[in-house]
């Protein structure tokens, strides 16, 4: 017969290993990330928004190389400001990789196009993509002590504005439970808005 402690052991030891698992260092990104291959338009097709302001919905990006071979970015998508007012909101980005062995992993410096938009800038982690279909993206903005992360967003991204297959939305499903973002994702709608 078990003692009430060994059973509360346990019950503690499963949590305890979903702590671990959710731990953003331990997170897996593309290996050998080709950001060649990355480029061109992608659209958002789901998403788990940070805390604070974020484009809702008609979310695209249009990835380039630069001639010195760094990836930039214009962004578009509609944003409410102000609670009231939504627009078209357009961004630029460039994306420094600091370790040439994880280029999956990169600083993205961001700013709007208009005086009203926020810059700034945010990690921009490359979790999995097969370059023809989809993409899903990751960014931890603040972690909180046991290496967690306390406000992220994350971005579904197709090549295609209707959405992605069903075999596509398999992997990508696994994908999100992987950086523990499971159920938290929103639809992007792409009505051409923007």
């Amino acid at each position: 017969m078990r003692s009430a402690g060994h059973i509360c052991l346990l019950l503690i030891m499963p949590s305890l290993g979903l702590a671990h698992n959710c731990i953003v260092d331990s997170f897996s990104v593309k290996e050998d990330f080709d950001p060649t291959k990355y480029t061109g338009k992608w659209y958002a097709v789901s998403k788990k928004d940070p805390e604070g302001i974020f484009l809702q919905d008609n979310i695209s990006a249009e990835y380039i190389l630069g001639s010195d071979g760094t990836l930039l970015a214009t962004s578009q998508g509609r944003v409410k400001l102000f609670g009231f007012w939504v627009i078209c909101a357009d961004m630029i980005a460039q994306f420094t990789v600091s370790d040439p062995n994880t280029p999956a992993k990169m600083y993205m410096t961001y700013q709007g196009l208009a005086s009203y938009l926020s810059s700034g800038g945010d990690e921009y982690w490359v979790i999995d993509t097969d370059y023809n279909h989809y993409a899903l993206t990751y960014t931890c903005r603040s972690l909180k002590k046991n290496g967690t992360c306390a406000d992220s967003y994350s971005i579904v991204f197709s090549r295609n504005p209707q959405g992605l297959p069903p075999s596509i939305q398999k992997i990508v499903h696994q994908k999100q439970k992987d950086i523990c973002l499971s159920g938290h994702f929103k639809p992007v709608l792409q009505s051409g808005a923007c």
